[in-house]
This record gives C-alpha cells, sequence and structure tokens, in this order.
C-alpha cells in the first residue's frame, strides 16, 4: 500500500475555522490534512448567527444554498429592555441582505459544522482523528507538529486552528486567557415547548439588562428554538473557582420580564460556558505557522462574529495563495510567506476592531441605573435603516489593509437623556 503523499497544508484543529480553512485551501488544488484531537468531528454548542459577510463566502464556496436548507432566515434583530421588555432598536434583515447582498441567517452550530466537513470530504481533504499535537516548531522549508504519541508530521504550511486553548498559542505567543467574569447558559428546545412564552419565533431577540442578557431564536426551519442566557457572576468577582453555577442563573434573571423568565426555567443545567477571551496580538505567523481562528483572535461573543472571523481567516488566506503576485516563479511553488505576510496584513487590524468592539458592546449592553436609560434612549432614537454600524463589518471581507472600511462613530451616552421616554 502507498503511503498518503505528504500534505502541502497541516490543519491543527476540526472545527468550524479549521475545516473552514482547509476547505479554502483544498479548493486552490492544494493537498490538505486536518488533524483533529477528538475521536470523532464534531460541534458542541446550539446555535449560531451568521451575518452577510459569511453568508457571501459561503455562497462562494457552493455552500449557502444548503445552509439554507438547514438554517433559518430570521426576519427581524430586535434588542429590548430585559426589564420591562420595551423595543430599544431593531434591524430589517430583509433590508440588510438587500443592502450587502447576502442573507443574515442563523442555524445549529453542528450544521455548519456538518456543511464543511461533508465539503471538505468532497474536496479530498484527508481529515484524520485522534491525533493530538502538542508542540510546533519551524524546520527548513515549512513547520512541524508535534503529536502526544511521539510522532511528527510537516507540511510547508502549518495552521493552528486549534481553539481557545491554542496549544500553538501557548507555545508561540504565552499569553493568558481574560476572563469577562460572565457566564453563558445555552438551551435548544423544540418549539412547541416556547410557544406560549411570548417568544418572536420570526426574529433574532436580543434582552439586554443590568449585568445580563438573553437571546432567542428559532433554528432548523423552525422547528427548534434557541436561547442563551449571559450573567455576571458574583462568584467569580469575588475570585471563586466554581462560579457561574445554576443557582446565580436563576439569580440573574429573577427581575427580568415574563418572556426572560419563562426561558430561564428551560436552559440547560449540567453545562456552562465561562465567557473567555484574548488581548488582541500583532502577530499571528510564526515563520510557516499560521494562528487562525480563535488561536488568533477569539473575542467575546456579543457581535456574534467569531465563527464568522474564522470563516474568513480561511478565505483569506486561500485567496492569498491564489493571487499571481503571490507566485515566486514558474515552478517555485507557492510564495507562502508573501501570503503569510498579507494575511496577516489584514486579518489583525480587523479581528483587533471586533475583540474591541465585541468587548464594548458587551458593557453597553449590562448597564443598570442612569447609564442604561441613557442607553436605552439612544438606542430608541436610532434609525432602523442606518447601516452606521454595520458596515464596517458586514460588508465584503477586506483582502488588503486599503480595503479595510472606516470604524462607525459611536454616540456618548451623555447626548441621551437619563430618563424613560
Amino acid at each position: 500500500m502507498n503511503p498518503e503523499p505528504s500534505p502541502d497544508v497541516l490543519v491543527v484543529g476540526g472545527g468550524i475555522g479549521g475545516l473552514g480553512a482547509a476547505f479554502a485551501l483544498a479548493r486552490q488544488g492544494l493537498r490538505v490534512r486536518v488533524l483533529e484531537r477528538a475521536m470523532e468531528f464534531g460541534e458542541v454548542g446550539a446555535g449560531l448567527q451568521i451575518a452577510p459577510n459569511c453568508t457571501r463566502i459561503l455562497a462562494e464556496y457552493g455552500l449557502l444554498d444548503e445552509a439554507r436548507s438547514l438554517g433559518v432566515l430570521p426576519e427581524s434583530m430586535v434588542m429590548r429592555d430585559a426589564l420591562d421588555a420595551r423595543e430599544l432598536t431593531r434591524l430589517d434583515l430583509r433590508d440588510l441582505e438587500r443592502r450587502y447582498g447576502y442573507p443574515y441567517m442563523v442555524i445549529h452550530r453542528s450544521d455548519l459544522h456538518g456543511i464543511f466537513l461533508r465539503a471538505c470530504e468532497s474536496a479530498g481533504v484527508e481529515l484524520l482523528t485522534d491525533r493530538t499535537v502538542v508542540g510546533y516548531e519551524n524546520v527548513p522549508g515549512g513547520a512541524r507538529v508535534l503529536l502526544a504519541d511521539g510522532r511528527a508530521e510537516s507540511a510547508p504550511l502549518v495552521v493552528a486552528a486549534d481553539g481557545l486553548h491554542s496549544v500553538a498559542r501557548r507555545q508561540l505567543v504565552g499569553d493568558d486567557v481574560v476572563s469577562s467574569d460572565y457566564v453563558a447558559y445555552r438551551a435548544a428546545v423544540p418549539i412547541e415547548e416556547v410557544r406560549g412564552n411570548g417568544i418572536a419565533e420570526k426574529d433574532v431577540t436580543v434582552y439586554v439588562g443590568p449585568r445580563c442578557h438573553f437571546v432567542q431564536y428559532a433554528l432548523r426551519g423552525g422547528d427548534m428554538f434557541n436561547q442563551v442566557a449571559v450573567f455576571q457572576s458574583p462568584k467569580a468577582l469575588a475570585g471563586r473557582e466554581d462560579w457561574g453555577t445554576p443557582d446565580e442563573l436563576d439569580a440573574a434573571f429573577e427581575g427580568a420580564c415574563d418572556t426572560v423568565r419563562k426561558g430561564i426555567g428551560l436552559m440547560w443545567r449540567d453545562r456552562w460556558w465561562q465567557m473567555l477571551d484574548r488581548d488582541p496580538v500583532e502577530t499571528w505567523v510564526h515563520g510557516r505557522i499560521a494562528l487562525l481562528g480563535d488561536a488568533a483572535h477569539p473575542p467575546l461573543q456579543y457581535m456574534a462574529q467569531g465563527a464568522v472571523m474564522a470563516i474568513e481567516d480561511g478565505w483569506v488566506l486561500a485567496r492569498h495563495h491564489a493571487r499571481p503576485a503571490g507566485a515566486a516563479g514558474p515552478g517555485s511553488g507557492p510564495d507562502w510567506d508573501g501570503a503569510l505576510a498579507a494575511y496577516q496584513a489584514v486579518r489583525v487590524e480587523h479581528c483587533e476592531r471586533v475583540q474591541s468592539t465585541a468587548r464594548a458592546w458587551g458593557e453597553l449592553w449590562h448597564l443598570d441605573g442612569e447609564s442604561r436609560l441613557r442607553r436605552n434612549a439612544v438606542m430608541r432614537a436610532r434609525d432602523p435603516y442606518d447601516y452606521a454600524f454595520t458596515d464596517w463589518v458586514y460588508g465584503p471581507t477586506a483582502l488588503t489593509p486599503d480595503e479595510e472600511p472606516a470604524m462607525f462613530t459611536p454616540i456618548p451616552l451623555s447626548s441621551a437623556p437619563a430618563e424613560e421616554s
């Protein structure tokens, strides 16, 4: 039996970011091998929001129709106050699609992962499980990964898509994750279980409240309903290790409106997710080892751009590999150094913007007292068809720094009245 030919690219991590990058690179005719530490490929979690900057890429990949068939295209995104349920602002997602050319979609995380897994299989990506990578090193002509069983694998390029707790990030950067002291609970339940709770089946609804928020939307053609409850943990603030427990969940939302309180009773109680990110770093490329996705730029979830940014990373890297200017000459093979430099030059700035905005957005959502009232006034004054706050992120993914759109201009809360209107 002939051994498998050595790959052009090794991708470490078989999550959405890793498979997205593997598929993007395989579409360029490259031999790609994915190393996944688990015994089988899969994703843990529930719903995922994918904005037009991602559905645009899915369309280019020929995967958007399958995603449509598995997901839901909501009519609106509505933000409400979690205490009194009053509407603060909304986005008309049908008009949003007209503006950006591609839809805003919600989909089960495992369904999107499955789409990329099947795409990789069809593209000839070599998909290997039970491969735990414990180290990375650059070697002449490429990079090498060291496996827990003592073996090593090498390729001209290694993409480290190994997630928030990335081995590559720890080895090459050495920074720590940052705790926000917030925790997320999730649930995905049959739609029949929530129809009497005052829900909006056709919308993404975000209830924002003091030190907490609650998100709801339908999944899987409207048959399933996704809920996410996020709150600040008093135990985390006190320095306790056992923080974010179910008793804290109930206490955090006891003052919320009826729809939210009814939803809290349905949350999964056997698991929760501490909300962690990392401070942005300027260097993702270390020789022929490139960080990608959460290994490079793990955000807090408030912008709903984590998986989207990972998919964009793979698309940008593959596009720079494919650019004629990236070739060193006939027969010389890919100019990986040029492609990696171009990838880093554009993605670092964009993802730093998203990470920083996500942190600020979380602070805005969770205001209390007079600041909450000022925030509500600012949001209620917003024109629902004003896209100044989304153009910088939902438009076409930039390939070069000069294509990166200008950031929005924040509205100071001090400009708004501190009273209900």
